[in-house]
């Protein structure tokens, strides 16, 4: 697709505003257009704008799009719509992985003014479209990203008491399911240095723990020269101790070694969290996935790792319904998640996306199966979170803290190491921090802690 905006445009910046002008980002879909969009916000605030409230006037609106999913792409058009609607007077920006990968779709929706592929994110705050334009809204969307926003030099307002960082973007796999690599790219990393350099300026500011994340970290630095690795970096980051808490976000079973478990063994900073992808435990259909390991394979590492860290949380994905798949093959999957020692599930119902090679597969399951092999997977999910919960009961713990309270108890919400969410009865003046708190009982889904007080 050709870039359609002039570089005159580009280069122009936002003027005209007798007041601070003002603008907001609604974001849909993963961790790593979260920490986009929270860079791009930041990046307006050292330009003089103000981040507007979602319901009040906002001269600019930019919606930043997902589209894992037929669901994630309704999704995203309700958002597109929504946002002309409730702010008739708001310059319209669409960006992310939907608008990279179907900018026509969305610029046959009246009201739009901008469509920029995921290449052009990081240009948003020095775009200059000084009036709303009579015709179809300009599109800038590149064939396949290679541009690497790893977010603005010093960086450090985030809205999240644990603050993402990304430090890969792109994925080369192509699972036969999958949009991501269309919309993303291939893979590209943010040298070691860098990475560091945005840990230690998060915790300069204040925060306690970084969420590391990317579309497929597991491949981090495989592409810089001279190579490195993920387990390069995490050894470098546990040298270094810049921050008290640091978190991975999803990795694949075949990248996750026995190195780097025997690093999270022993680590005094890395948390006791994995998101494992498993998708199915049916072989056949893994293959079908283009998913390179088998079900037996993964029960394995899952068994291995919690050898190494008992107190350990792994959560998993799994698809229902990839074409293909049988009430034995559903079986097989149901039967092997029961057995294994899983805290979490996110199910997902299997999705057909133009351009994918599943989209072309036969034996599509029909939708009121992949309906009822979702509640059974979803079920069994909760029946994992509430069996690993009550683990955790009458163990002392430490929890950080975040900057809300509950709605329904008044408490105030924290998050272990080990990822579970606690209700804990305490004083503003614990948010923001981490403490050791007594997790003593569980009710209606939720833990409930208590500070440890040490006189």
């Amino acid at each position: 697709m050709c870039c359609v905006l002039s570089r005159r445009t580009c280069d122009r910046r936002w003027m005209g505003y007798i007041d601070m002008p003002t603008c907001f980002i609604e974001t849909l879909g993963c961790k790593v257009n979260h920490f986009e969009s929270e860079s791009i916000l930041a990046r307006f605030a050292e330009l003089g704008w103000r981040r507007a409230d979602p319901w009040g006037r906002t001269d600019l609106y930019i919606v930043n799009t997902c589209c894992v999913t037929q669901k994630a792409a309704m999704q995203s058009r309700q958002a597109v719509r929504r946002a002309i609607r409730r702010h008739p007077s708001a310059f319209i920006i669409v960006t992310g992985c939907y608008a990279q990968t179907a900018p026509k779709e969305i610029a046959s929706i009246p009201g739009v003014h901008l469509i920029l592929g995921n290449d052009f994110k990081e240009n948003i705050p020095n775009l200059a479209p000084l009036e709303k334009p009579e015709h179809p809204p300009a599109i800038n969307v590149n064939d396949e990203p290679t541009s690497s926003f790893f977010g603005f030099q010093g960086d450090t307002l985030q809205t999240r008491t644990r603050p993402f960082i990304k430090i890969q973007d792109g994925c080369n796999t192509f699972c036969s399911y999958c949009i991501v690599p269309y919309a993303r790219g291939r893979s590209r990393s943010l040298p070691p240095d860098r990475v560091l350099d945005k840990i230690e300026a998060l915790a300069k500011a204040g925060y306690q723990e970084v969420v590391i994340c990317g579309i497929h970290i597991g491949r981090y630095g495989l592409d810089l020269k001279p190579k490195t690795s993920l387990l390069s970096l995490l050894e470098e980051i546990e040298r270094a101790h810049p921050i008290k808490r640091v978190r991975l976000s999803s990795l694949e079973p075949t990248e996750i070694t026995d190195e780097i478990i025997h690093l999270l063994a022993r680590s005094r900073i890395i948390c006791p969290h994995l998101h494992i992808p498993l998708q199915s435990g049916d072989d056949q259909v893994l293959k079908r996935m283009n998913r390179p390991y088998t079900a037996l394979s993964y029960r394995d590492l899952i068994f291995r790792i919690v050898k190494n860290l008992p107190h350990v949380a792994i959560g998993a994905d799994v698809m229902v319904g990839f074409p293909g798949e049988s009430e034995s093959a559903f079986a097989n999957t149901l039967n092997l998640v029961r057995g294994l020692p899983l805290s979490y599930l996110h199910v997902f119902p299997y999705s057909r996306r133009k351009g994918t090679r599943a989209y072309s597969f036969g034996e599509q399951v029909p939708p009121q199966i992949i309906k009822r092999r979702s509640y059974a997977m979803r079920s069994l999910g909760r029946e994992k979170r509430v069996a690993f919960y009550k683990k955790s009961i009458g163990t002392t713990t430490e929890v950080l803290i975040e900057e809300k309270r509950d709605s329904m108890t008044g408490h105030l919400t924290g998050l272990t190491g080990n990822y579970i969410p606690v209700l804990v009865d305490g004083k503003d003046n614990l948010m923001q921090k981490i403490v050791k708190v007594r997790l003593y009982k569980i009710a209606h889904g939720k833990v409930f802690g208590r500070p440890v007080i040490h006189n």
